[in-house]
């Protein structure tokens, strides 16, 4: 099997796993809404999250609607700390992407993301400066599965086609890929996409 020519990874989930109602657990200590309440606002698709991740509000614009909406007192550099603070590495996947760097494979990240979790991820995880690019949702209004996000990571990346595998954990996300002839992994575990990477000739 031929590799293919550059590795395109979705960050959450596959680098980072993440839970949102950390932050709530933390936001519910300086607001007037109870855990499940805000919970849900990070954990469902509600608008005001869509619409930030989606670049259609600004990162004030969002403080300010969950203020308003949770009675939350802190300041912005609070709510910043508590909203970004909520990821854990995947480590046997950030190692993975090491060793495919080492062969000289361009690699990109591509995800459904916001401002305030990239200022963290880039702050706290050092991995994220080996990328040669990144293709976030909110910087080109945006997100997954849409086509458009998808032509983004062709013209940033050079590649099309079969030349691109694409490593995400949601299947409509991965169909999208698929359809435009990229190759896929769907990672439902750590160990079977490294199992997948091996084959490919991307591990030792």
């Amino acid at each position: 099997m031929i590799p293919p020519k550059t590795v395109v990874f979705d960050l959450g989930k596959v680098l980072l796993d993440f839970d949102y109602t950390i932050a709530a657990r933390k936001l519910i200590q300086a607001g007037k809404v109870t855990l499940p309440q805000l919970t849900k606002l990070f954990t469902t698709p509600a608008d005001i999250l869509l619409r930030y991740e989606t670049g259609l509000v600004t990162t004030r614009e969002f403080y300010e609607h969950v203020c308003a909406l949770t009675g939350y007192r802190g300041n912005m550099d609070q709510f910043a700390a508590c909203v970004g603070d909520v990821f854990d590495p995947i480590q046997p996947m950030i190692d993975a992407h090491a060793e495919i760097r080492r062969k000289g494979i361009p690699t990109y990240i591509f995800s459904n993301t916001n401002e305030l979790a990239m200022r963290h991820i880039m702050q706290a995880y050092p991995f994220m400066a080996n990328f040669d690019g990144l293709i976030l949702s909110y910087e080109h209004k945006a997100m997954k599965p849409d086509h458009a996000l998808y032509e983004v990571v062709e013209r940033v990346s050079g590649f099309k086609g079969g030349d691109i595998l694409y490593i995400d954990d949601r299947p409509e996300n991965i169909a999208t890929g698929q359809a435009r002839g990229w190759r896929v992994i769907l990672q439902e575990d750590a160990r079977n996409t490294r199992r997948q990477l091996t084959e490919m000739g991307l591990l030792n």
